[in-house]
């Protein structure tokens, strides 16, 4: 029988309380994919990162605190990141995660969507929050998997991507120009997207294939 893949799932981080937390939605996605996924120390060293990496078969990197304003989450995604592209391991980023593989590979953000950059379209929703709000267009990988042009996605940020960092290339991006999802063409699987199908595969086709693809990936 065929092992569930083993992903390493980044901790949230609770600054007030300085404790490491979980949202299931994360965990549920990669367990509905066929993966297994267990979550992070918030603190290793580069020894505790290679056998980390090499247990591993992929990672998420989840959303949570604007990348840069948390020392502790970027100080570990740094090692963590760069030990998986190293590795060339299988990497899936969800909001802050494409925000932060973006930063890590030279890109900048912008810092704050609603006075950066003026838009009709509200990027950070009010409950429920697996309801889709907005639309964006597909183009190459994504829209090759999931056989459409455009995707009826939810939306929770102020920050997003401004120029794209080295090697990435979009596949999918809002109709007021934000890019909502990319890859890096160098590595076997390194892919982001600015939406959270984690809270949406339970009823959408669609997030739950993103999911799906991620780990088959990681096999």
């Amino acid at each position: 029988m065929e092992r569930n893949p083993i992903i390493g799932v980044t901790p949230l981080w609770d600054v007030e309380h300085k404790s490491v937390w979980m949202l299931p939605n994360y965990l549920d996605g990669i367990k509905a994919a066929g993966g297994l996924p267990i979550i992070l120390p918030l603190e290793m060293d580069e020894e505790d990162a290679d056998r980390i990496v090499e247990t591993c078969d992929g990672f998420l990197f989840t959303g949570g605190q604007d990348v840069g304003s948390c020392q502790e989450r970027d100080k570990l995604e740094t090692l963590l990141l760069s030990k998986a592209l190293q590795s060339n391991k299988a990497v899936l980023g969800i909001c802050r995660g494409l925000q932060f593989i973006n930063v890590f590979l030279g890109g900048t953000l912008w810092q704050d969507l609603p006075s950066q950059h003026p838009s009709e379209i509200v990027h950070r929703q009010s409950k429920p929050y697996d309801a889709p709000t907005h639309k964006v267009v597909l183009n190459g990988e994504l829209k090759t998997l999931l056989g459409k042009d455009t995707l009826d996605v939810n939306t929770l940020h102020h920050q997003a991507i401004k120029e794209l960092g080295n090697g990435l290339t979009p596949m999918a991006i809002a109709p007021d120009g934000i890019i909502e999802a990319a890859r890096l063409e160098s590595k076997f699987f390194v892919r982001g997207v600015q939406w959270h199908p984690e809270y949406m595969f339970k009823t959408d086709p669609d997030s739950l294939t993103l999911f799906s693809c991620f780990i088959h990936h990681c096999r």
